[in-house]
């Protein structure tokens, strides 16, 4: 089990870097996160949703995704309550604090899980949540060290040494962390080094003396580790780009929700992703404003009409630019979104959208969780991606002027009469290269040909080979045998 010392240490990707590393072996891998908080999530085969961090490990692994790779998912619906996803359904919403209470039932279906995924796999690699000093949870933990001990797995820790302070945080963790608890590291990992690691002998030295922990390793910065897909909002802002070209422009709002939806328009030359901020307006060069998913779409709406995006994006299309919505972004677009079940707050809640395609969106209780696939209707260009929503969309626009007609029969998403703006259901839909191609002919920009999904492969190779290089893996082999 791959623990931190704190948030962003990096955990996520060592765990995929380690997975692909073990993969090639020959190894049977699978990931495992016993709890994940994001709204940034994937489809599974077996019908659920995990977090997005699971699923590229899943990925790197080589094997499918499984509920059982994320048993408990958080997903944010305000700044203290989340909707709470057990073994890929939804169970339930809570709040904080109400949550604790939730801990010792989810604790069942997290072992569960776990025991499912052991059964089928020489190596689980299990990453841990946050931090592993947060004392002041570990009362019914079961995303640490609570974890850790229920399943009997050993733990390496790992710290930062890129955001300062890194020989504190983890002597700080042996220091908090009761003698139980301590018992379970096997080891620590000192992550995200620059310059050169002579320097810092002297510091892993002193943090093994300290801790009575072998040091497993110091990882040197992995930059192209920023063009993965990032699991965060934090991971979104740090991802930023200036290089200039086609702009396309992107509101973010504050429940945004699968934006890595944008990162293979990220790897296209001629285009610039700008993400825009509250406060700033957007910019009048823009040749796309893109409104992405959002995890409480009325809200988010609202936060748009708040810092005047509504006007700029009208604007926008009044001089000849393109509008597109995927999922919530679509929902936003239509005349009008209601709620009368409550699902996003107050039952009964109604919201005139921005009024871009003749489409209403109502808030359905059932969730949407679906791979798709398809044509796009004007000229037949396959796409693929998944549908991860709730609410139906109807109207004129949606059945007369439909964006896509999938496989399964069903129409996808509108078109507006002058072809400026569109909304679709389907995330992913840049990371298909034929797809990425033709909305940037649409735009006039020049695809580059990178197939994205060849890249992102590449990348996990690279990353793999990084690890191998300075990590002792096959200590980690041999601390996993049982």
């Amino acid at each position: 089990m791959i623990q931190g010392t704190g948030s962003n240490v990096g955990k996520s990707l060592l765990v995929a870097g380690l997975c692909r590393l073990f993969a090639r072996r020959g190894i049977r891998v699978r990931p495992f996160k016993p709890q994940n908080m994001s709204n940034n999530a994937a489809v599974t085969e077996d019908g659920g949703e995990i977090g997005r961090a699971q699923a590229l490990q899943a990925r790197a692994a080589g094997v499918p995704l499984s509920v059982h790779m994320n048993p408990v998912l958080l997903k944010p619906q305000s700044d203290i309550g989340s909707q709470v996803i057990v073994q890929g359904r939804m169970a339930g919403t809570a709040k904080a604090r109400e949550y604790q209470s939730w801990k010792p039932r989810l604790m069942e279906a997290v072992l569960d899980s776990f025991g499912r995924l052991s059964k089928e796999a020489d190596l689980v690699l299990v990453e841990g949540a946050g931090s592993a000093s947060e004392v002041n949870l570990r009362a019914g933990d079961i995303a640490n060290m609570g974890f850790a001990r229920a399943a009997g797995v050993p733990v390496v820790l790992v710290g930062d040494i890129d955001r300062g302070g890194v020989i504190a945080s983890l002597v700080g963790t042996r220091a908090v962390l009761d003698e139980a608890d301590n018992a379970m590291i096997r080891g620590f990992i000192v992550n995200r080094f620059r310059g050169d690691p002579v320097l810092f002998d002297d510091g892993m030295r002193f943090i093994s003396e300290r801790t009575g922990w072998p040091a497993l390793g110091l990882v040197p910065h992995f930059q192209d580790a920023a063009r993965l897909p990032a699991e965060d909002g934090l991971g979104l802002r740090r991802k930023l780009n200036h290089k200039g070209g086609m702009l396309v422009a992107v509101p973010v709002t504050p429940r945004i929700a699968n934006f890595d939806d944008l990162d293979p328009l990220r790897e296209e030359p001629d285009v610039e992703v700008a993400l825009i901020e509250p406060g700033d307006p957007i910019p009048a060069e823009a040749s796309l404003v893109l409104l992405p998913g959002s995890k409480t779409t009325i809200d988010d709406l609202l936060f748009i009409r708040e810092q005047g995006w509504d006007i700029d994006i009208k604007a926008h299309r009044r001089r000849g630019g393109r509008v597109l919505g995927l999922c919530g972004g679509y929902q936003m677009l239509g005349q009008r979104i209601d709620d009368p079940h409550g699902i996003e707050g107050e039952a009964g809640r109604s919201i005139d959208g921005l009024g871009l395609l003749d489409v209403t969106t109502i808030l359905t209780e059932r969730k949407r969780l679906e791979a798709v696939s398809g044509i796009t209707v004007t000229d037949d260009v396959p796409l693929s991606g998944y549908e991860m929503h709730i609410g139906e969309t109807s109207g004129p626009g949606a059945t007369g002027r439909p964006f896509a007609r999938l496989e399964n029969g069903r129409l996808d998403g509108a078109v507006s009469a002058d072809g400026q703006v569109t909304g679709t259901y389907v995330h992913g839909l840049f990371a298909n290269d034929r797809q990425r191609r033709r909305w940037l002919a649409l735009l006039g920009a020049q695809a580059s040909g990178v197939s994205y999904d060849a890249l992102v492969d590449d990348i996990l190779n690279r990353l793999a080979d990084h690890l191998e290089t300075h990590i002792d893996s096959e200590r980690l082999w041999t601390m996993s045998a049982r």
